[in-house]
C-alpha cells in the first residue's frame, strides 16, 4: 500500500510540472504578442471578439463580458479596427452570446454593419480556426482579458494566423478556480493542438467580411 503511494504520488508530481510546462511554453511563446495600451497596439482590419456570458451565475453583470465588450468598441472608433467578428456559443434559443455581444456593441456607438456574428464559437479554438477558415482571414486582433489572450494566440499561431492580441483588463487577479481552470485548459489545448489535431465543431460555408 505505502508503494501504491509513493507511485501515484510520483504520477501526481510529474503530471504537474507537465502541465506547468506546458503552461510555460504557451505563455513565453505567446507573451509578445499581446498589448495593454490602445496606443501601441499595430492596426488590424479584422478583430476577433471572444464570447462569454453576459451575467455571472448569480445573475449580477458579468465584468469580463463588459471589459471585452468596451475593449472592441475602443479600438473601434479609435480606428484600430474597422470590422467585429463576435463568436461565441449559441447553445439555446436563452443563451446567445454572439446576440448579446451584438447588442453591447450596438449600445456603445459600433454599427451593425461592422459586425459579423459567428453562433459556432462554442470553444476558443473553434472561434480562432473558423475565422480563418470560415470568414477568409489570415491577419486578426483577438479580443479578451489578458490570461485568456495566451491560449487564443497559441491556437492562432499554431494555424499560421498572423495574430495579434489586445487585452481587455490589465493582467488583472484572477480568483483561484479561474486560474486553475485556465492553467487546465491550456494544457489541454496543446493536447487537442498537437495529439489531436482538433477541428471545430462546425464549420460550414465561408462568408466574405
Amino acid at each position: 500500500m505505502i508503494r501504491l503511494m509513493k507511485i501515484v504520488g510520483v504520477v501526481i508530481v510529474l503530471t504537474g510540472v507537465l502541465i506547468l510546462g506546458l503552461n510555460f511554453w504557451i505563455v513565453s511563446s505567446t507573451q509578445d504578442q499581446i498589448y495593454y495600451n490602445l496606443n501601441d497596439v499595430p492596426p488590424k482590419r479584422v478583430a476577433l471578439l471572444l464570447g462569454t456570458s453576459k451575467r455571472t451565475v448569480a445573475g449580477g453583470t458579468n465584468k469580463y463580458f463588459k471589459e471585452r465588450m468596451e475593449a472592441a468598441a475602443g479600438l473601434y472608433h479609435r480606428g484600430v479596427i474597422e470590422h467585429i467578428i463576435v463568436s461565441g456559443d449559441n447553445r439555446t434559443v436563452y443563451y446567445n452570446e454572439p446576440r448579446d455581444m451584438l447588442n453591447a456593441l450596438k449600445e456603445l456607438g459600433v454599427p451593425e454593419g461592422a459586425i459579423t456574428l459567428d453562433y459556432a464559437g462554442f470553444r476558443t479554438l473553434d472561434s480562432v480556426v473558423r475565422a480563418k477558415e470560415v470568414f477568409g482571414q489570415t491577419e486578426l486582433m483577438i479580443i479578451t482579458q489578458d490570461f485568456h489572450c495566451y491560449r487564443a494566440l497559441f491556437i492562432a499561431n499554431f494555424h499560421e494566423l498572423d495574430a495579434v492580441a489586445y487585452s481587455a483588463d490589465n493582467k488583472d487577479q484572477l480568483p483561484t478556480m479561474l486560474a486553475l481552470r485556465e492553467i487546465l485548459a491550456r494544457g489541454k489545448a496543446i493536447v487537442d493542438l498537437y495529439v489531436f489535431n482538433q477541428e471545430p465543431k462546425f464549420l460550414g460555408d465561408k462568408e466574405n467580411l
